[in-house]
């Protein structure tokens, strides 16, 4: 008796055809990916070089819906007096900034299409593993779609100027104009976005997880920007280990290195740092309040006070907990929405 076809292909299980999608050539994944994937020429004011007032800078995106919207880098169109997007098949369009996060790096573009473009798929960061096969697709120096191979070098990278946002590494090769593109896995969907390059050591590279940009695009399409809870202060962990190297009457919990001018912490007393101290070949700022408490939760690390800080809502009254001079203190504060702060989209 014949079996119909059709339930061959039912009865195999679903792993093994993902298998054989991950398992394809890379030339293969190449062809069916990389025509998702657009270049982007922007051209910038520069007011601080009168020589030079106009700056072009180009970079890499990705089309995440067949209508005409792009995911790409925020540092690479902040800014932008005039924007253009060059699809796979050479055409050349102007594009438009629909949204944009300073904390992400991210931002959202719309190109006007008279037909359906080639979309890249969505997959999902939080299955990475270190060791996994990634390629990187872009326009690295301008040139046209090219890829680079290498690996998840490592996972929740937290970076300086990067702080809220913990990043993907790999050695795959990212260069100049590659910011924007995708971070692809082996079985074709996009795990990240390009976004920075160490100049300090070779083949280490950063991508912001898909996952972060995926909780953000509902915002980005409709307000054009993420509201954040906001306290306006900056710090690290101090635990008994550099308590005791210091010498100084400090307590474990997050000390505080900076405040903000007119941000909520500031309206309500918190002191900063004033005093710079190396331990270990880290720099602390200390002689500023210690935080040791959000509405009650205990904060001993920049994690604790992420995701306290997260759960807040701006216009909120809440309470802190602080160590001033060894005597324990509470504070009442007004929580506001995150501005943009001087550090976002540094070079």
């Amino acid at each position: 008796m014949r079996v119909p076809v059709f339930l061959l292909l039912l009865a195999i299980p679903q792993p093994a055809f993902a298998q054989q999608a991950c398992t394809e050539s890379l030339a293969s994944l190449y062809e069916r990916v990389s025509p998702s994937v657009v270049s982007i020429q922007v051209t910038k004011i520069n007011k601080a070089k009168p020589q030079r007032r106009f700056e072009t800078v180009v970079g890499s995106g990705v089309v995440i819906e067949r209508d005409g919207h792009v995911l790409t880098n925020a540092h690479v169109v902040d800014g932008a007096a005039s924007l253009s997007i060059t699809l796979d098949s050479g055409t050349r369009t102007p594009a438009r900034v629909l949204g944009m996060d300073t904390v992400t790096d991210l931002a959202l573009l719309r190109i006007e299409t008279p037909s359906p473009l080639p979309a890249a798929r969505l997959g999902d960061s939080s299955a990475l593993h270190v060791g996994d096969e990634v390629v990187a697709i872009g326009n690295p120096m301008g040139l046209e779609q090219t890829m680079t191979r290498g690996i998840v070098s490592g996972l929740n990278r937290i970076l300086p100027g990067l702080a809220e946002q913990p990043m993907i590494q790999t050695d795959a090769p990212i260069n100049p104009g590659n910011s924007g593109g995708p971070l692809v896995d082996r079985c074709g969907s996009v795990v990240g976005i390009n976004t920075f390059i160490s100049e300090e050591a070779n083949s280490i590279g950063f991508a912001l997880p898909i996952n972060a940009g995926k909780a953000i695009l509902r915002d980005l399409r409709e307000t054009g920007r993420v509201i954040r809870p906001w306290l306006g202060l900056q710090g690290r962990e101090i635990d008994s280990q550099v308590t005791s190297i210091l010498r100084l009457p400090l307590s474990p919990g997050y000390l505080i290195e900076v405040v903000y001018d007119g941000s909520p912490a500031e309206r309500a007393g918190v002191r900063g740092g004033s005093l710079s101290v190396v331990v270990q070949g880290e720099e602390y700022l200390v002689g500023g309040d210690i935080l040791t408490a959000i509405e009650g939760t205990p904060i001993r690390t920049h994690q604790d006070y992420l995701a306290k800080t997260k759960a807040l809502k701006p216009g909120q009254r809440t309470r802190i907990t602080i160590l001033r001079d060894g005597q324990r203190r509470e504070l009442s504060l007004t929580v506001g929405e995150r501005p943009r702060l001087p550090a976002d989209l540094t070079d």
